[in-house]
């Protein structure tokens, strides 16, 4: 079964020296070792700019983090290959490897500067989050609600910009507002890396029924997310992960729906009961193969949907 996970926050732990990708179990969700035994094709590696570098300072801890990634790619060469395009990860299929893809989540990153933009993009950053939760120089987030603001002048240049480079726009983390805005502005697919059902829970994170169908009809997916109070009350389970994929596929179409785990943005306990770390992955094929989804409706959610997508946007 082909799985690719849209968004994990891996590279904040091996930045910070606590373990490396090569090492088992040494603390957190992913490392490489148990993404073998979940079975993980590809995965999305995010570029987050913690708060303590802003303002004046989110271009170079992105940079550093660039580094971090690329270091990794190097010394696990037997085990990963750098994916910049959809080809590379049936190459890395081929292979026996991982296709590790690089995106940005925040785009603090920028510090204000389109030119950087295209920096990242030369280094392989083929995605970019344009908010995390709070506003930035793009535009509001999900925690600004209030504002009812949507894209800045910049924000629009950088979308437009990022269709121009073919460079996936990710809209989780924004503001009502802001999504409405980019889906005006954008011309390309736009996923919601890791984002889940409002209709389900209410939280400011997750996506509307409304929202949901201006990405599916982008041509867009939404990833799923395992994140405990994006679930909501009684959902802190695979089950409740499946319930949320249920709203969706129902919603949408099966074709739109995607997974995003979010592992090592969120502690040990904020994840569902049976999802500790990403060598369970399986589990949700299970449940979904238990809830009666086709075995191309399992392989699009596991990760086809989301490379259709890439393919589209990236090449």
């Amino acid at each position: 079964m082909f799985i690719m996970d849209a968004h994990c926050d891996t590279l904040l732990d091996i930045a910070a020296g606590r373990r490396r990708l090569a090492e088992r179990g040494k603390g957190g969700h992913i490392d490489l070792p148990r993404m073998v035994d979940g079975g993980v094709s590809s995965q999305i590696f995010a570029i987050y700019v913690e708060p303590e570098y802003l303002p004046g300072a989110g271009a170079r801890q992105a940079l550093r983090l660039v580094d971090v990634f690329h270091r990794e790619i190097e010394e696990n060469s037997d085990s990963l290959v750098f994916a910049t395009r959809a080809g590379d990860v049936g190459r890395a299929r081929d292979e026996g490897k991982i296709a590790a893809f690089l995106s940005i989540e925040g785009g603090e990153a920028l510090d204000g500067s389109i030119e950087l933009l295209r920096i990242f993009h030369k280094l392989g950053v083929r995605l970019m989050t344009l908010t995390w939760s709070r506003r930035n120089e793009l535009g509001d987030g999900a925690y600004e609600e209030g504002t009812h603001g949507g894209l800045t002048r910049f924000g629009v240049d950088v979308v437009r910009e990022m269709d121009r480079l073919g460079m996936v726009v990710d809209v989780s983390h924004l503001s009502e507002a802001t999504f409405w805005h980019v889906m005006e502005v954008s011309t390309n697919p736009v996923i919601a890396s890791h984002s889940n059902a409002k209709a389900l829970c209410g939280h400011s994170r997750n996506l509307s029924d409304e929202q949901a169908k201006a990405i599916a009809g982008s041509g867009g997916v939404i990833g799923v997310t395992f994140v405990g109070p994006f679930l909501g009350a009684g959902r802190q389970s695979v089950q409740g992960v499946a319930d949320h994929i249920d709203h969706f596929a129902g919603l949408i179409g099966a074709d739109n729906v995607a997974i995003g785990s979010d592992f090592d943005g969120v502690s040990d306990s904020a994840l569902p009961e049976g999802l500790p770390d990403v060598s369970h992955m399986p589990a949700i094929i299970d449940e979904l193969v238990r809830r009666g989804y086709s075995d191309a409706a399992v392989r699009g959610i596991m990760g086809a949907n989301l490379l259709r997508v890439v393919e589209g946007v990236i090449g």
